[in-house]
């Protein structure tokens, strides 16, 4: 038997299997994108506003910024941990700002554009701070090697708090480029409600644009240590990102002429698209803007359906999947991929969709109905349709990670017992306590199951039980459109 037929008999098996969970399962979208939003309200660092919603949480890190005598007090936390990532932060806000642009609609209709707009404004005043001059970025806040040996509630950080730099002398082409795209995507998402704030959005994206392009280099070689938590690989996917967004938020010649040169590359097929692989972003967002007839254009959006055909199943190089039917990328934190991957589907669906054309770009026939359904599907498996019937959404459902790995989640809140919780009582008393974490992190997306769907609900497993920002944005467009279709 062919390895093709192999394929489709494994995949048949798979879906079938998903077929039927899915009728012992119903999923509620609605409250899903509700939790996916108050996530980002605990994931908040500094001074929280009155409308904080997520109350087990308090403020923290005051002080952000003072080793250089500069505000970068605000934004967000990326993961389970303390430290304030400038890379992940943007590519977060950028796919925030994204799910407002593209499903704008459907969160007004399940009355959540504004606290998606929220979400995305809590992480641009902050990078608005770390961008105060033309060529200079904040690119990260406190001492990730520090915090990763404790285990301490934000409000109580004692590690410390070192600022660090991207500028002429320490370029950074994938931040640069990352932040501007994260400007340029949210002043479209302001513009009809704040154009005053999206013009200022707008400026800081351009100027970024420019320094990315003219200070080329890594931001993880000019800064060390960030290349143990988020090494970046390559800036070119940056580059290419944020010039993609430029022209969509102001129709900039230059980002143009940058996209269509003969040196500039388009990526070709990805396998995947996250916070250190944009170059699927750039492609699916030229699309529809730009004549696909000239040979550049089209090559951009050749390699972004190919990337589409092979998630689906019926590419060249088809994505692996897990035992169940899941995505599946890689081991560690699979789960990230798999949303980002799932935006991408359902926005180029719903391009095709208002086009009135369906999918032709597959070895075999494709609907827009077809590409819907294959999202809902993966949606479902995350939210607890799946072999183990375990939401791999915290909060969701009634089977979902109890002990997740994360610090502020894990240890009781302060203002239920603000006795100091140090950096290695956090670890002897919280971190190792046999026991669900006394704070539900409602709306985070952990790691996920391994390709057996396997899961150990266990806070030493952070490979699989720890949840990040860049899991669930990419979440919250797609569970708009599927909770208000």
């Amino acid at each position: 038997m062919s390895s093709t037929s192999l394929f489709n008999i494994f995949l048949i098996s798979s879906l079938t299997l998903l077929v039927l969970f899915q009728e012992v399962v119903s999923v509620d979208y609605g409250a899903a994108l509700t939790k996916s939003l108050l996530y980002f309200e605990a994931q908040r660092s500094g001074q929280l506003p009155p409308t904080q919603r997520v109350q087990w949480r308090a403020d923290s890190a005051l002080r952000d910024g003072s080793d250089l005598q500069t505000d970068l007090v605000g934004g967000y936390y990326d993961a389970g941990d303390n430290v304030k990532f400038g890379f992940p932060m943007a590519f977060t806000i950028t796919m925030l700002a994204w799910s407002v642009i593209e499903f704008e609609k459907q969160l007004q209709a399940k009355n959540e554009l504004s606290n998606a707009l929220d979400a995305v404004k809590w992480g641009t005043d902050y990078l608005i701070k770390a961008n105060p001059q033309a060529n200079l970025i904040y690119a990260q806040v406190g001492d990730g090697d520090a915090d990763h040996a404790c285990w301490e509630r934000p409000e109580d950080m004692m590690t410390p708090r070192v600022s660090y730099v991207i500028d002429d002398g320490h370029p950074g082409t994938d931040l640069a480029g990352e932040t501007s795209a994260a400007f340029s995507a949210a002043a479209i998402a302001f513009n009809k409600s704040n154009p005053a704030y999206s013009k200022q959005l707008l400026t800081h994206a351009k100027l970024l644009f420019e320094f990315a392009k003219s200070r080329p280099g890594k931001y993880s070689d000019s800064i060390p240590i960030v290349g143990k938590f988020y090494n970046s690989s390559d800036f070119k996917d940056e580059l290419s990102w944020a010039a993609a967004w430029l022209h969509r938020s102001m129709n900039d010649q230059s980002a143009i002429e940058y996209l269509h040169d003969e040196e500039t590359e388009t990526g070709g097929t990805r396998s995947m698209f996250s916070w250190d692989d944009k170059y699927l972003g750039a492609q699916l967002i030229l699309e529809g803007h730009l004549d696909e007839s000239d040979e550049k254009w089209g090559e951009y959006k050749s390699s972004a359906e190919a990337f589409i055909c092979n998630c689906i199943g019926k590419g060249d190089d088809s994505t692996q999947r897990t035992s169940g039917g899941l995505l599946w990328f890689q081991p560690f934190n699979n789960l990230q991929y798999t949303t980002a991957a799932l935006f991408i589907i359902q926005t180029y669906s719903d391009y095709l969709n208002n086009v009135g054309v369906d999918f032709d770009g597959c070895n075999e026939p494709v609907t827009t109905g077809d590409l819907y359904n294959f999202v809902q599907t993966q949606v479902d498996y995350i939210l607890g349709v799946n072999p183990k019937n375990m939401s791999y959404m915290v909060g969701f459902g009634s089977n979902y990670p109890q002990k997740v790995h994360h610090r502020g989640s894990s240890i009781v809140s302060i203002k239920k017992d603000k006795a100091l919780v140090t950096c290695r009582g956090g670890m002897d008393v919280w971190f190792k306590k046999d026991a669900p974490n006394p704070n539900v992190l409602d709306g985070a997306i952990v790691g996920g199951p391994d390709q057996s769907d396997a899961y150990l609900d266990d806070r030493s497993n952070y490979q699989q039980a720890e949840p990040a920002t860049a899991n669930t944005a990419p979440l919250v467009g797609v569970l708009a459109r599927h909770a208000a279709p």
